[in-house]
């Protein structure tokens, strides 16, 4: 057995380790408290953390039942190829006529409809007819009753131009330089002026034709009311007497025209019915 000897420098050595251990121990100790006050610090946050927050409540639906309704009837079936589809209006049952057998009775064919005058209701207020009479012919002069007329050939006057306004001549050159005149003529007259009559256009009042919409010829007024209408003043109100006949157009089967009748004046033109003077 070996005894060491203790000295100073055996308790220095000593004391050293003691305090070696010492400071090991202390850090050991710091290492446990932390760990401890981290995990307190955890367990605090989960333990004060609020709920989570759930979703808002949805309102109920409120769900009733009702009964379906009941299916629609199957349509009808289509009648077989030889046989009639049979309607649903019943025919009268007439006796047979005592000229005619009763088997030709049978065999006539019945109508199936029927045939009935049912009474006016007396709510009904009756229409009365349109005292418009119909459309009248207009008229074809011959040569006889054209005697006397005014026209713009020499020696006739002029139309009456004591005023110094010759509007016989004024008209019928203004609807010469207008070929639809002679067209829309010949188109309501032409077997009128074929026949070397003149249809009479204007006695007073616009004559209708049959054919014609409205009064009188459509065209031919529009173009006698222009030529009137930017005439002068003076020559508008020249009164006249008697016809007038305008010829549109030279030579043998020309197509004229007859206007005037008693005392007027051109102005009298541009209205629908002319005030007779």
């Amino acid at each position: 057995m070996v005894h060491r000897r203790q000295g100073p420098r055996f308790g220095l050595w000593r004391g050293e380790q003691m305090a070696h251990w010492k400071r090991r121990g202390g850090k050991g100790a710091a290492w446990v408290a932390s760990l401890a006050a981290h995990a307190t610090a955890v367990a605090v946050l989960l333990v004060i953390q609020p709920p989570p927050k759930l979703p808002p409540e949805t309102p109920p639906v409120v769900v009733s039942l009702v009964e379906p309704p009941p299916p629609p009837p199957p349509p009808p079936s289509p009648p077989a190829p030889h046989e009639a589809p049979k309607s649903p209006v019943k025919a009268p049952k007439t006796p047979p006529s005592p000229e005619m057998p009763k088997d030709a009775a049978q065999a006539a064919p019945r109508s199936p409809l029927r045939v009935t005058k049912a009474p006016v209701p007396p709510d009904v207020i009756p229409l009365p007819a349109s005292p418009k009479p119909a459309p009248a012919r207009v008229m074809g002069l011959g040569e006889a009753e054209l005697m006397g007329a005014a026209t713009a050939g020499p020696g006739s006057g002029g139309g009456g131009g004591g005023a110094g306004c010759d509007m016989v001549r004024l008209l019928q050159e203004g609807l010469r330089k207008n070929p639809r005149a002679r067209a829309s003529l010949m188109r309501t007259h032409a077997a009128t002026v074929g026949a070397g009559r003149a249809p009479l256009v204007w006695n007073g009042d616009w004559l209708r034709a049959d054919g014609e919409a409205g009064d009188g010829l459509s065209g031919l007024r529009e173009m006698i009311m222009l030529e009137v209408a930017f005439a002068p003043a003076a020559c508008r109100a020249e009164p006249m007497r008697g016809l007038v006949l305008i010829s549109l157009n030279d030579g043998p089967g020309a197509a004229r025209f007859a206007l005037g009748g008693g005392h007027w004046r051109w102005s009298d033109l541009l209205f629908a019915k002319g005030a007779r003077r």
